[in-house]
């Protein structure tokens, strides 16, 4: 972090906590340079940097002064779906998700998309230049089923830092994460089978349910604990649940980390009903506390945890490598993937490894979390000023996924066709459902560029939602009205 970065951090902080209130002018720009020893340009940059947050004003021949802000929208409230299996739907409006992502004039404001404009990403360029110019024609065969030997390793000395002691043996590579998660959920349940979810839950795990044939039972989650473990238990006692699905660490779409003891509680409960947990940790890498957070698999002794992840989130979805710790599941997962894909493709494998290797992968961690940390603060501020009161929204520990809630009469489904006008695509909320619950939210990626473009997407988006919601409440009247 720069100078100037601290110095604006350090403000921001006291701004947040009172100390500068609404309308109060700040130290000038000589009295900070003197105070924390740094240049006038320093404090200048600092002081740009917190105007583009909308964090101050300048007034001309006066300074800088603490913006007049709408107060910090609140979380949203533990979710309430219905706790019965149910069949699985929102197919196409998934398919008109995955439609628009190469509509090269649409701003994706809701896809699960990475940064992929880093610098910190250039050395993977060169070496799948560099191997592909080899002309190795062992790069261009099949590999083990396992999994490439070299990147087996480095992966199990990545889940070092998640708490788990594992081996190049007891990692399988996948085509990403959703074929990681595929492969577990068949290796798990059967036709007809029922598995319990988080409400809301990442689509892709939806689809794959519904394709399977398998229902969901969708639990009540909350937006800082994670699933409701008294009404998964409720749920386990009613139903014959094969196994839970979680995404606890940097939960998309919700954000949270699941705090440690209620991961422990989990895995108890899992264990009483005989159950499995397939856990997706594919954003747990990104959270911003270090060191990062406890993966369930880290707790579990009798190998009824599959961790599932890729680095399709911390490095490029388009090089298509994930991973499974399968533990008990190791033959019927090896079987579903020979029966699916068979081998993943060894060029990209091949070059993940190598630049886990050479030591570039944690450095640009690091970065990318610094960078969505900055951007979360910078797009918080963003949905402050531009989107109307009467909102509720997510507050991640990581990743780069927000989530917003609004009023519960509201139809971001219609929200979203009128968005195309606008060449905007956000993720609407009744994806993340299996019975298309949640069409009053929104998911928003703030990992996109801050720049004006994305600024301007979001002040129109925060107007056609502050539009829609007065149109709403008119409605929701002239019914009112009808009924007396």
């Amino acid at each position: 972090m720069t100078r100037y970065q601290h110095l604006a951090c350090l403000l921001s902080d006291r701004i947040e906590q009172g100390l500068y209130r609404s309308g109060e002018r700040l130290p000038s720009v000589r009295t900070l340079s003197i105070e924390h020893g740094v240049s006038i340009s320093t404090v200048q940059q600092a002081y740009h940097l917190l105007e583009e947050k909308q964090l101050i004003v300048p007034q001309p021949r006066s300074g800088y002064f603490v913006a007049t802000r709408k107060a910090t929208p609140p979380m949203p409230a533990l979710t309430r779906p219905a706790q019965r299996p149910v069949e699985i739907t929102q197919w196409e409006s998934v398919l008109e998700l995955l439609s628009s992502r190469n509509c090269g004039d649409v701003l994706q404001l809701g896809s699960g998309m990475p940064d992929l404009t880093q610098p910190t990403l250039k050395p993977l360029w060169k070496i799948q230049s560099r191997m592909a110019q080899k002309q190795d024609t062992d790069l261009l065969n099949y590999d083990s089923l396992l999994g490439v030997a070299a990147l087996r390793e480095q992966v199990a000395r990545l889940t070092i830092d998640s708490g788990c002691q594992l081996t190049a043996e007891d990692i399988v590579i996948t085509t990403g994460c959703h074929e990681a998660l595929s492969v577990s959920i068949r290796a798990v349940c059967e036709t007809g089978d029922i598995i319990a979810v988080e409400s809301p839950t990442f689509h892709g795990t939806m689809q794959t349910l519904r394709g399977l044939g398998i229902r969901a039972i969708e639990i009540p989650t909350d937006s800082v604990t994670g699933i409701s473990l008294e009404a998964l238990e409720l749920a386990f006692e009613q139903w014959p649940i094969k196994a839970v699905v979680v995404v606890p660490n940097c939960n998309n779409p919700l954000g949270f980390i699941m705090p440690e003891a209620r991961k422990r509680t989990l895995l108890t409960l899992v264990q009483r009903f005989d159950a499995a947990i397939i856990e997706d940790d594919v954003y747990g890498e990104l959270a911003w506390e270090y060191p990062r957070p406890i993966t369930i698999k880290s707790l579990d002794m009798d190998g009824r945890v599959l961790l599932c992840s890729s680095f399709s989130k911390t490095l490029a979805p388009g090089l298509r490598v994930g991973w499974v710790a399968p533990g008990r599941y190791r033959d019927r997962v090896l079987h579903m993937k020979y029966i699916g894909t068979g081998s993943t493709a060894t060029l990209p494998q091949h070059a993940v490894a190598e630049f886990i290797r050479q030591g570039y992968y944690l450095p640009h961690l690091r970065r990318m979390r610094q960078v969505y940390q900055r951007n979360y603060e910078t797009f918080s501020c963003w949905v402050r000023h531009y989107f109307p009161c009467g909102i509720c929204v997510s507050r991640p520990q990581g990743s780069f996924l927000m989530w917003i809630e609004l009023p519960e009469a509201f139809d971001a489904v219609r929200l979203n066709t009128e968005l195309r006008a606008l060449k905007i695509q956000v993720a609407v909320g009744s994806l993340f459902s299996a019975s298309g619950k949640y069409r009053n939210c929104l998911r928003l990626n703030y990992g996109l560029p801050i720049n004006e473009h994305t600024e301007q997407a979001i002040a129109q988006l925060g107007a056609a939602v502050e539009q829609a919601m007065h149109a709403c409440h008119i409605e929701t009247e002239h019914a009112s009205s009808l009924t007396d």
